[in-house]
């Protein structure tokens, strides 16, 4: 039977080769599917945006249906419906500018000066125990000057410095 490509959108699979797939991800039903998952994950400030650009859908307001539903290019929301949007978007606001970072307690030289204690305990144990250390291709690998200029190793001096050139 062959290998077979299920889509997460779709909710279906097919034979997988290329023809079948590049049809179905170009499919209309696919890309439906694909703008409503992605919809669920959008915050009301998006959501508010773009409804309010859009102009009122006459044949929803007449009738309470649409044959286009979710695909329409106008604006199935009442006036009410834009008042409760406008009211979400502003209490995410006024939360998310509400929530507070927490400080540890003590103050900034309080912080410097257990920095100050790290740095200089890691500078003397690394001068004790430093001791040149010998750079090792990993097993396997080609003789050295089969390698590209980017994976061999730097001389023990470090590369030169370089003139500086003005470009352009």
């Amino acid at each position: 039977m062959g290998k077979r490509y299920f889509c997460d959108y779709c909710d279906r699979s097919f034979q997988d080769n290329l023809h079948n797939r590049k049809k179905h991800l170009n499919g209309v039903q696919h890309l439906r599917a694909k703008k409503v998952w992605y919809d669920l994950f959008r915050d009301a400030a998006a959501i508010l945006v773009e409804e309010q650009n859009k102009r009122p859908c006459r044949k929803f307001l007449e009738t309470g249906q649409c044959d286009f539903d979710s695909n329409c290019r106008f604006s199935h929301m009442t006036s009410g419906d834009l008042e409760q949007l406008v009211a979400q978007v502003h209490e995410e606001r006024l939360s998310r500018d509400q929530e507070t970072v927490e400080v540890p307690e003590g103050s900034i030289e309080d912080w410097l000066e257990k920095w100050a204690k790290r740095r200089s305990s890691a500078q003397s144990s690394s001068t004790l125990s430093s001791k040149p250390v010998v750079f090792q291709y990993p097993p396997g690998w080609p003789p050295v000057q089969d390698l590209p200029p980017s994976l061999r190793a730097p001389p023990p001096g470090g590369w030169p410095q370089q003139p500086s050139v003005q470009w352009g």
